[in-house]
């Protein structure tokens, strides 16, 4: 026993470890997690013998729930709302469209069989959501024209589909009639959406209506209780599980629940440890010795996928959206493959009794080691190649568990005339408490204040101050477009919620106070302050 926690704690250090090179060197770390998984296997140097696809089917499902629910609470629900639309057809159609191509492609051009061809189109149809956020985080790529919150909503909730593609595959295997399929579209689609907005509405009433979860540790438990059962309620009537969970992830993460960062600090820890295991024991059972042999298929299909099949879908599908070429192209090269994939094909190897199977595991496994290798290593190359990095943006921003850095924030007083403090010096002021005059600006020039300093009309007079936090209150912001209902009209004509205040607007660049009499302009980003 004791030996097998030693091993057990090796992998854990190896994975912590090369998830900090990882930063340093510019390499995905959930590639070098299954890099670490394929060194301990039956191929490597520590010889570990593992290939029960039954149990890592069971393992990696529950780590692909934690990491689907971890997408969706993260995601930022009123930035993605501006690309809802897009990265919903992206998501169905641009799964179902990348499916059928690499279909076409494994059976008329590599003449493999239908029923494999389907199976492979279906499993490596989504792009891993995983990949996706850790590349976006990890090299902080702030991209244009909302970009990264479209990727993070596409490939947190394409999984369902190619889940639902892949389901149907299985039956192809099966000898099920083709008849069958609609209603079971249907019964997962229907079921999963059900279960995935019930479940999370009836838990978040249950934290704030009722006392029966109050304190941090049982809220979060209470939480990874309700993901469980947005995944399995469903699941177990023929419902689409992880479409359930994905949902339930949104409602939960951009629900008003008491110390969500504390929610987010421990989702965030559950997150990565499922993603060292399932990437590492996919490395585990995997067979380097059996690459070779599956390296041209493999690497044909890679191709065509990243430079066919992908880029079709998506222009396709965007280019009515007026989506630009530079944008249809960044979003193509983000197409990457990963966990998800593989874990389908997993179910496939631990469901359909073929001699076919085995290949068609280690050729995804090769097919998603390829994309992240190589596309996930050079995305912020080809994000600077396309100039589709904002440096006005933040990509934190676009997730839920964004916190400003700063613990001061700055006040700007305008001296004008009649006001009190004119003509008076520092030292004659009362200023607030924990609050230091930073420096006057007059005339252009910013001068360092002391005791003596008098402030004269028309300076500004710049006071730091702490950051107000209140569990009672969320700040929201609303970016304005062209036919928002806001833009156009002063804020004394909106018809705010009770408990609301237009907090802060941005516009090109710069903080307006709000007034009654201020008219809110299309691009303008609006901060709602909302109170209980």
């Amino acid at each position: 026993m004791s030996e097998i926690l030693i091993i057990f704690a090796l992998i854990m250090f190896s994975c912590v470890f090369a998830n900090a090179f990882s930063g340093k060197s510019g390499m995905p770390a959930l590639l070098l997690f299954m890099g670490i998984g394929m060194l301990f296997g039956s191929d490597g140097l520590f010889k570990i013998p593992f290939d029960n696809y039954e149990i890592l089917q069971q393992i990696s499902t529950i780590a692909l729930i934690v990491i689907i629910f971890y997408g969706g609470f993260c995601t930022k629900w009123l930035t993605a709302k501006p690309v809802v639309k897009q990265a919903t057809v992206l998501s169905t159609l641009g799964v179902v469209l990348t499916a059928f191509l690499t279909c076409a492609f494994c059976y008329y051009v590599l003449k493999m069989n239908f029923a494999e061809s389907f199976l492979i189109g279906a499993v490596i149809s989504s792009t891993d959501a995983a990949s996706v956020f850790a590349i976006l985080r990890s090299k902080s790529l702030n991209l244009k024209n909302h970009t990264a919150p479209l990727l993070e909503l596409e490939s947190g909730s394409n999984d369902p589909f190619s889940y639902m593609l892949t389901i149907i595959g299985i039956a192809i295997y099966s000898g099920q009639s083709f008849s069958e399929f609609p209603l079971m579209f249907v019964k997962q689609v229907v079921l999963g959406i059900l279960a995935g907005v019930v479940v999370p509405l009836v838990g978040v009433r249950i934290l704030n209506k009722t006392k029966l979860v109050n304190t941090d540790s049982s809220r979060s438990i209470f939480i990874a209780a309700l993901a469980i059962l947005a995944f399995a309620l469903p699941d177990i009537i023929g419902g689409n599980g992880l479409l359930s969970v994905y949902i339930a992830g949104i409602i939960l993460g951009n629900s008003r629940i008491k110390n969500t960062k504390i929610l987010v600090n421990f989702f965030d820890g559950i997150t990565f440890m499922a993603q060292i295991l399932i990437f590492f024991l996919l490395g585990l059972t995997a067979f380097p010795h059996k690459m070779p042999e599956i390296f041209v298929p493999a690497s044909l299909i890679a191709l065509f996928l990243t430079f066919v099949a992908r880029p079709v879908a998506v222009f396709l599908l965007l280019m009515p959206f007026k989506a630009s070429l530079n944008q249809c192209l960044l979003v193509s090269w983000a197409g990457l493959r990963g966990a998800a994939s593989i874990v389908f094909a997993v179910m496939v190897v631990a469901t359909v009794d073929t001699p076919e199977k085995y290949d068609l595991f280690h050729i995804v496994f090769l097919i998603s080691l390829l994309s992240v290798a190589f596309q996930g290593s050079l995305l912020p190359v080809v994000a600077k190649i396309t100039k589709m990095i904002d440096e006005n943006a933040d990509v934190r921003k676009t997730f839920t568990d964004y916190q400003e850095e700063s613990a001061v924030s700055l006040i700007q007083i305008y001296i004008g005339e009649g006001h009190i403090w004119k003509n008076k010096k520092l030292r004659e002021i009362s200023l607030p408490q924990d609050t230091l005059a930073v420096f006057v600006k007059r005339n252009g020039e910013e001068i360092i204040p002391k005791g003596n300093t008098e402030l004269l009309e028309g300076d500004y007079l710049v006071l730091n101050a702490p950051v107000y936090n209140s569990s009672k209150g969320v700040l929201e912001e609303h970016l304005l477009t062209k036919n928002h209902a806001w833009t156009g009209k002063q804020i004394s004509e909106l018809d705010l919620p009770e408990h609301s205040l237009i907090a802060m607007i941005t516009r090109h660049g710069k903080t307006l106070i709000p007034r009654g009499k201020t008219v809110l302009q299309e691009k303008d980003v609006v901060v709602v302050l909302q109170q209980d």
